[in-house]
């Protein structure tokens, strides 16, 4: 059995958000996390999430975008909702067992307008923004982990 806390991340179609983090936290903590997404209405990875993956030197082509319902009976560490706006998403729920519910609020990169510079900007900004909420999220971690 594996000492890895397991996080499942949500979001509306499991596209961008949720895949942008499943790509950045096993990025970053494959050694403490085992890590998932899905959503309430699973779609594709989107395009533009893979290129802004790919600029840091991250690798989403292989994830796929899955229901949530395929991890009923499961059980998870942290379970955490990436919804932005609720009168827009349509924000998951998880009715599995979990230890921790979180919250980490963004706005849906794949509702961007614009050029092709203008919809990547966007994408990057939320990219930036999710790293940041990860990269404080594993040090928050770590430091209970030592407590």
């Amino acid at each position: 059995m594996s000492n890895k806390k397991r996080v499942l991340f949500l979001c509306t179609t499991n596209s961008c958000r949720s895949q942008m983090a499943e790509g950045i936290l096993k990025a970053i903590g494959s050694d403490e996390f085992e890590v998932e997404s899905a959503g309430a209405k699973p779609s594709i990875v989107n395009p533009w999430a893979i290129k802004v993956m790919a600029e840091i030197g991250i690798d989403i082509t292989h994830q796929r975008s899955n229901t949530v319902t395929e991890f009923v009976g499961q059980e998870f560490d942290f379970v955490i909702t990436l919804c932005g706006d609720y009168a827009k998403d349509t924000c998951p729920v998880f009715i599995g067992k979990t230890q921790q519910r979180l919250h980490w609020n963004f706005v849906d990169p794949a509702e961007a307008k614009g050029s092709e510079e203008e919809v990547l900007s966007v994408f990057r900004k939320v990219r930036d923004l999710i790293k940041t909420q990860i990269e404080k999220f594993v040090k928050e971690s770590k430091e209970l982990e030592n407590e």
